[in-house]
């Protein structure tokens, strides 16, 4: 059994044992319980009343967050020599096509965050597939990142696209913001996030959807919210 620490156990006490909060109260329960020294991440959990076993019944979508994440991410765009100029200055940190692949492949260097890639591209693509869909970098049409206006996508993603997925155990887990940011903005980014997830919602689905929903900090307490 893990052991917490001193500073999690006082900041356990702040959450009021199996209470449900309204988001914006348990928004400022999280902010307050927030244990780090650094500015922590605040994210969400989902876990959906979804058979994880059932490819049907998988829960992704894209989605943009008002606010962002707080993260600057790194983008790489795999694209011909006639779209690079627009993909750089959509603000795309790594801009390449065929020499690009070549590289990856030779030297298995991923210094990026997401990958963009226009339709022609993804033949190529397959000689790194392996390297990239390991790192869960490989692009894919279902996040959209695999698009003919890679400008279009990369401006997304630089103003807080985000893209989701359930995971094996049915849950869908993302960061929503920092503790730093202004309550009502993880407010907005919390609440476009959780419409999103119920948008996705597959039609197999008859029961309970939202089976629960938490907040936490980096290595904080989770505060349930009603989802």
């Amino acid at each position: 059994m893990a052991h917490h620490g001193k500073k999690y156990r006082a900041a356990k006490e702040r959450v009021e044992a199996g209470k449900v909060y309204p988001l914006a109260e348990a928004i400022a329960v999280a902010k307050q319980s927030s244990i780090t020294k650094f500015d922590a991440s605040v994210e969400l959990h989902v876990h959906l009343g979804i058979d994880p076993k059932k490819a049907d019944q998988m829960v992704r979508g894209t989605v943009v967050l008002p606010h962002g994440t707080g993260k600057t991410i790194r983008i790489a765009a795999f694209v011909t020599a006639a779209l690079e100029a627009d993909a750089k200055a959509a603000g795309a940190a790594i801009v390449g096509g065929q020499a690009l692949i070549d590289e990856i492949k030779k030297t298995q260097k991923t210094d990026f965050d997401v990958a963009v890639a226009t339709p022609d591209m993804m033949k190529n693509l397959a000689a790194i597939a392996k390297t990239l869909g390991t790192r869960g970098l490989m692009p894919n049409p279902k996040n959209d990142t695999v698009t003919p206006n890679p400008a279009k996508t990369i401006t997304e993603l630089s103003k807080g696209k985000v893209a989701f997925r359930s995971d094996d155990g049915g849950n869908v887990h993302q960061v929503v913001g920092r503790v730093s940011f202004p309550e009502k903005e993880l407010i907005a980014n919390a609440e476009t996030f959780m419409e999103a997830i119920k948008k996705a919602k597959p039609t197999e689905i008859k029961g309970t959807y939202v089976l629960s929903a938490t907040l936490t900090t980096s290595m904080g307490p989770g505060v349930r919210f009603q989802g």
